[in-house]
Parts: structure tokens; C-alpha cells; sequence
């Protein structure tokens, strides 16, 4: 078996690739990463996603106003006074806002976009993310086999109401996130993560798992 066809190498080198070429990315690999994310679990198997791909020039920037719009009011002033998380340096961590930065300004020069939608007649609910939310991360995994880069990012769901009119997205339907998609300029490696000990406990919360012990 290849490096890439690897599944548990896939996962721990898939990181969030925010600065990617402009480059045309071919149908056929879009394709395959739409058909991953339809393999994915989803509630009921009532199948009530729907995916978006966006390619016009015109919809991403009416997008990435709201976008940017997000970052300056929230996101950028977050990243400036909030620390790293665990298992992530200082300077990762400075990198990683430049990146967040980079993104910002080139969210429509990513070729494709894939927008993760739910149809459903109510109010959206974490028990709604359970049926789209598998989906996004399996097309994430297969992007990242085709030695393509992606991430997941809500920014836009800030401001709601103007980024999925500005998608042309009816009634009824919802956004949950949006994949921008395209070669990516940096290089994959292994993620950047604290120890399982200081998130997973036993039978109670906070009690330490002695099979976690260096982990």
C-alpha cells in the first residue's frame, strides 16, 4: 500500500491548507471528493445534503466581501489576543494567522468551491450537523489523496443571511460550510496537536486514563 492510500497517514497529515494556487483543478477529481463526501454516514440515510460547487469569479468575491468583513470584525482580533492552542509553538501559531490572513484576501482565487448545504424545513441544530458535518471531513480526507488542499471554514455563516443570498442559496436550504479547493502552495505534514491525555477521561470528567499515560 502507498503512503497516500494510507488511511491513518491521511489523517494525520491532513492539515487545513489555506494559500493555494489558482490553478484549474480538473472535474474529474472534484468529482471524486463529492462522491466520497455522498459515502459518508448521515441521519436516517435521508440524504438531505447538497453540495454547491462554485466556480464563478463574481459569486466567490459577493462571498468574500462578508468574508473579509468577518475577519476584520471578529476573527483578526481574536487570533491577536487569544493564545496558542496545545501543541501548537508560538511561531506555528503566527504562521498559522498569516495563513488565516492569506486566505482572506485570495477566498475567490481558490478555482473551486464546494459549498456543504442541508435541505431542511426547520431551524438548523447540532443534531443537523451530525448529517453534513461527516461528509465535509470525508472530502477533506479525499481531497488530501488526491494531493489536493483544503479546509473547512464557517466565517461566512457570520453573516448568515448575506453570504447564502450572495450564493443564490433558497429557501429551506442552509450553508454549514464552504471547501475552498485548489493545489496547494505549501507542503502536507503531520498536524499539530496537544496529547490525547489533556482531552480524553475515564468514566468521569477530568479523571486521568492510565492507557493515556505519554499520549
Amino acid at each position: 500500500m502507498s503512503e497516500t492510500q494510507d488511511i491513518f497517514h491521511i489523517l494525520h497529515t491532513t492539515r487545513a491548507m489555506r494559500r493555494l494556487k489558482p490553478d484549474p483543478v480538473p472535474d474529474s477529481l472534484i468529482v471524486k471528493i463529492l462522491e466520497a463526501g455522498t459515502a459518508a454516514a448521515n441521519g436516517g440515510n435521508t440524504q438531505r445534503w447538497r453540495f454547491l460547487v462554485v466556480k464563478d469569479r463574481a459569486k466567490k468575491e459577493a462571498v468574500q466581501r462578508w468574508y473579509k468583513k468577518a475577519f476584520d470584525e471578529v476573527v483578526g482580533p481574536r487570533y491577536a489576543s487569544s493564545a496558542p492552542p496545545p501543541g501548537v509553538t508560538k511561531e506555528r501559531y503566527a504562521r498559522q494567522h498569516a495563513a488565516v490572513e492569506y486566505l482572506t484576501e485570495h477566498f475567490a482565487d481558490a478555482p473551486v468551491w464546494i459549498v456543504a448545504c442541508l435541505e431542511e424545513a426547520g431551524k438548523p441544530s447540532r443534531m443537523s450537523g451530525a448529517s453534513i458535518y461527516p461528509a465535509v471531513q470525508n472530502m477533506l480526507l479525499a481531497a488530501r489523496a488526491l494531493g489536493l488542499g483544503s479546509t473547512l471554514t464557517t466565517r461566512h455563516l457570520l453573516f448568515e443571511a448575506e453570504s447564502e443570498a450572495a450564493l443564490g442559496l433558497p429557501p429551506g436550504v442552509h450553508s454549514y460550510a464552504i471547501l475552498p479547493i485548489g493545489w496547494p502552495m505549501g507542503n502536507f505534514g503531520p498536524v499539530g496537536r496537544g496529547k490525547l491525555s489533556e482531552f480524553v477521561f475515564l468514566d468521569e470528567w477530568g479523571k486521568p486514563w492510565d492507557a493515556l499515560s505519554g499520549s
